[in-house]
């Protein structure tokens, strides 16, 4: 199986599987004599938790991560920084019964047919409990980024039909994660809330969008013509479970809008050209314009629901599935460090790439 390798001056490959021993990675091309903050990489580590509300799993995985190599005395050395978290609150009986089905939604039916085997114990190597090893990449990423200024923040902007106010200023992480569902609109949030609970009582999960934003950028990222800036962000978004649809700048309304409504006038403040505007999400051409780069990814419901639901085992024959276990009621809250993690690996890929082109 190929396909578990992302980045490629910077790149991180990842291994484990949901109910295996433990999830790992391996990252390589990390510049040497970057001291890292252990404090800061547990706690955004941390973030991808299951939140302490009744929306979230009740797995709890301890998430302590173990470097074995690359770093010493807190600096990198330049040689692949490889790690690996133990599972320690694996399930696998909340499988067994399961073992022979094809549960709506999930990989189970297509990795069955490609490979022929695979692991049933929570979707093995297809399950979201792999995205940990991302955010752990992702967190050293975003903390290089840091001291060049460049900062990451995402937020939930939807769940369901239920939409945030549209955001006049970008909220800090602190901000974010003062919310119970990481949104910050209040007002919608109580109708989240609200919605939720009445998906919980129904077994149901529900869907959202997340909505990201990059700054402090330089001009200069992205390398056309395969490799532009956005093509390389909707690729680590779409790599992320349960991701949909990408869209950056006016995205999908752009379609509906005018050219003199959606270009950017350029014009000079304080002896530099900035956009009047920032309907272009940041970029021309494939590559950032200095402006703040923004993005959304929407997130289908969770699959695994409470409710009956019709599907067939490996035999073919049809049967009546009803899967317990320990499941989200929604991906929203817990991607958003994922999708933080995945923007940080992208963009310092290209910051080192633009580096060595000059």
């Amino acid at each position: 199986m190929s396909g578990n390798s992302f980045g490629k001056l910077l790149k991180l490959t990842s291994f484990g599987e949901s109910h295996g021993a433990a999830i790992g990675g391996v990252i390589d091309g990390f510049p040497a004599g970057f001291e890292i903050n252990f404090d800061k990489l547990k706690s955004e580590v941390g973030r991808r938790k299951p939140t302490k509300s009744s929306f979230s799993t009740q797995r709890n995985e301890d998430d302590e991560v173990e470097f074995l190599s690359g770093i010493y005395q807190s600096k990198t050395l330049g040689s692949p920084i490889a790690f690996i978290i133990r599972n320690t609150d694996a399930q696998a009986v909340d499988y067994e019964k399961l073992k022979h089905i094809f549960r709506p939604s999930h990989a189970d039916f297509v990795w069955q047919e490609k490979f022929k085997i695979r692991d049933y114990r929570g979707g093995g190597r297809s399950s979201a409990r792999e995205t940990v090893a991302r955010v752990v990449a992702g967190a050293l990423a975003q903390q290089f980024l840091e001291k060049q200024n460049i900062k990451i923040v995402a937020v939930v902007t939807s769940i369901g039909k239920i939409k945030g106010k549209l955001l006049t200023t970008i909220p800090t992480k602190e901000e974010v994660d003062s919310s119970i569902l990481r949104c910050a609109d209040k007002e919608a949030e109580i109708l989240m809330i609200d919605y939720l609970q009445n998906l919980k009582a129904e077994k149901d999960s529900a869907g959202g969008t997340v909505s990201a934003y990059i700054s402090g950028l330089p001009i200069g990222l992205g390398e056309p013509v395969f490799d532009k800036f956005q093509a390389r962000l909707a690729a680590a978004m779409m790599s992320i479970n349960t991701a949909k649809g990408f869209e950056y700048g006016e995205g999908f309304a752009s379609a509906k809008m005018k050219g003199s409504e959606h270009n950017d006038y350029f014009t000079t403040e304080s002896g530099k050209i900035h956009t009047s505007t920032n309907h272009a999400g940041g970029i021309n051409g494939g590559i950032s314009n200095g402006e703040i780069v923004n993005f959304k990814v929407a997130f289908k419901p969770i699959a695994s629901i409470g409710k009956i639901q019709k599907t067939v085992d490996d035999n073919g024959n049809q049967v009546d599935i009803e899967i317990s276990g320990r499941h989200d009621l929604t991906v929203l809250p817990r991607v958003v460090p994922i999708v933080e993690a995945m923007t940080a690996l992208v963009v310092m890929d290209l910051l080192l790439l633009m580096k060595t082109n000059k």
